[in-house]
C-alpha cells in the first residue's frame, strides 16, 4: 500500500459520456479508440480519486484501468452494476486509499423508472475520513424532468441528513459529485432537496461561476456536473481549489473534436487536506 506522505490529494469527477442506446451499436475499434483517448486524459488529470459517470459497458472501467498502466498510472477501482440500466457509476482510486462499503442509496432513483441509484463508498486516507456519493440524476430541462430530479434529490438529501444525525458518522465529511443535470440558478428546487436543510455547500456553483462542463453542439455549453461538500463538518476541502480541468487543451484537441472523440463533458478536480 502506498504511503501518502504529501498533505493533500486531488479528487475529480468526469462523465465519460459512454452510453450507447439500443440500436446504436459501437464497434470494437471505435470503443477501443475512445478508451485510449479517455485513458490518456485520465493520466493527464492524474487525480488520486476519480468518480466516473456513464461507465458503459460494465467492464469498461477495467479497460480504462489496464490502459492507464501504459502511462505509468495505477488505479484500483470500485463499482457495483446498476440494476436498472446499462450505464453505471464507478470510482478509480490510487493504491493507498482505502475504499470500503460500496452501496447504493435505496430509492434514490426516485420517480425515474429505470433510473440510476446514487452510489456511495467510505473513503479513508491518512486522517481524512469521508463518505463519497456519486450521482447521475435525470437529464432534461422540462418541468417533468425537474420534478423527477426532485424525487431523486429528496431521497439523497434525506440520506445525507441521516448521516449527520448518526453517532460515529455525523462528523465524517461528505463529498457529493457526479452529473447532477442541474443548472445553478434554474433548478432551485433540485438544489434545495439535495442540500438537505443547508447541509451541503455546492462549491461548483460558486467556484465555477460562468464556466461550463457539458459541451453541446454549435459552441453551446452549460454547467450540468456538480461537486458539493458537507457544510458543517468538512474543513478538508481547500476553499477555491475546485477547477474545471481543460482536458481538451491538455490533449491538444479542439473542443468540438474532443466532444466527438473523447467525451462531451469536461472533468472537475478539487484538492483536500489529508493531514
Amino acid at each position: 500500500m502506498t504511503n501518502f506522505n504529501h498533505s493533500i490529494i486531488r479528487a475529480a469527477v468526469w462523465n465519460l459520456a459512454g452510453f450507447t442506446r439500443p440500436g446504436q451499436p459501437v464497434g470494437i475499434s471505435a470503443r477501443s479508440k475512445k478508451a485510449e483517448k479517455q485513458a490518456e486524459g485520465l493520466a493527464l488529470l492524474d487525480a488520486e480519486f476519480v468518480t466516473l459517470v456513464e461507465v458503459s459497458p460494465e467492464n469498461y472501467i477495467t479497460t480504462l484501468v489496464e490502459k492507464l498502466k501504459k502511462y505509468g498510472v495505477e488505479y484500483n477501482h470500485t463499482m457495483l452494476p446498476q440494476q436498472s440500466g446499462h450505464i453505471h457509476i464507478g470510482f478509480l482510486h490510487k493504491p493507498g486509499i482505502e475504499v470500503t462499503n460500496p452501496r447504493f442509496i435505496p430509492g434514490s432513483e426516485g420517480a425515474y423508472k429505470g433510473g440510476r441509484q446514487a452510489f456511495a463508498v467510505d473513503v479513508k486516507i491518512a486522517k481524512l475520513k469521508a463518505i463519497v456519493i456519486g450521482v447521475h440524476l435525470k437529464s432534461g430541462r422540462g418541468r417533468h424532468e425537474q420534478k423527477t430530479r426532485d424525487s431523486q434529490c429528496e431521497v439523497i438529501g434525506d440520506y445525507i441528513a441521516e448521516i449527520h444525525q448518526t453517532p460515529g458518522l455525523k462528523r465524517r465529511a461528505i463529498f457529493l459529485m457526479g452529473d447532477f443535470n442541474m443548472i445553478p440558478g434554474q433548478d432551485v428546487s433540485n438544489f434545495h432537496y439535495l442540500g438537505g436543510d443547508d447541509a451541503m455547500d455546492f462549491v461548483s456553483s460558486w467556484d465555477l461561476q460562468d464556466r461550463f462542463s457539458h459541451i453541446l453542439e454549435k459552441g453551446r455549453a452549460n454547467l450540468l456536473d456538480g461537486f458539493a461538500v458537507s457544510r458543517n463538518f468538512s474543513t478538508d476541502y481547500i476553499k477555491g481549489s475546485l477547477r474545471l480541468f481543460p482536458m481538451h487543451w491538455t490533449m491538444d484537441m479542439g473542443r468540438e473534436a474532443f466532444r466527438k472523440g473523447v467525451s462531451d463533458h469536461l472533468p472537475f478536480v478539487a484538492s483536500f487536506k489529508i493531514y
